[in-house]
Parts: structure tokens; sequence; C-alpha cells
């Protein structure tokens, strides 16, 4: 079996894959979860920070780097637009696919 091939089956799992997540799209939204302040405060910081660099070439871990910079001002953004402080945490329902960036981050 060629080298290629694999590719194909790997582009026909994708379609897959997009098609279980059309599914799941409707059936699970937003999760509500609970973020100490601290960590709170600093997503907000990264949605309000101003990024004036010109992006160049990346290699595959300066763009992963800066794609889970991007989830996390996501998630300031929700905190600033729909967190409710309670005490020193934030109650925020989050986009799943917020949720899942962070897991896989922590991974």
């Amino acid at each position: 079996m060629g080298g290629q091939e694999q590719y194909v089956r790997y582009r026909q799992d994708r379609t897959v894959l997009a098609a279980i997540g059309t599914q799941l799209e409707s059936q699970v939204n937003r999760v509500s979860v609970r973020l100490p302040r601290s960590l709170a405060e600093s997503a907000v910081a990264a949605w309000d920070r101003e990024e004036t660099d010109e992006i160049g070439e990346e290699s595959r871990e300066e763009y992963e780097l800066r794609d889970d910079a991007a989830e996390l001002a996501w998630i300031g953004l929700a905190v600033s637009e729909r967190g409710v402080w309670d005490g020193e945490e934030v109650v925020v329902d989050l986009d799943v696919v917020q949720v899942a960036a962070a897991l896989r981050a922590a991974r």
C-alpha cells in the first residue's frame, strides 16, 4: 500500500468526523464552567491585548502557540460579555470548542 493512500483514508475520516460534529453541534453548544479569578482575569487580558506584529512564516509549533493564545482570548471575551462573578470565581458559559481547546492545552 502506497504512502499517499493513507491520506485518502484520513480525508475520509475527517469527513466522517465533521459529520459527527455537525450532529453534535445542535446537541451540545455551551457548557457552564467556574474559573478562578486569576485565570479569568488573565483570559480577559488576552482578549484586551493588541497584537500589532505581522505574522510571517511560522513553524507548526509557533502556529499552535498562536492558535492557543487566540482560544484563550475567546475565553476572555466570553468572561467579559457573560461572566458572572461569584466571589473569587467567575461562572461563564463557554462554547464547547473553547472547553476542548483548554482541555487539549492541558495535555
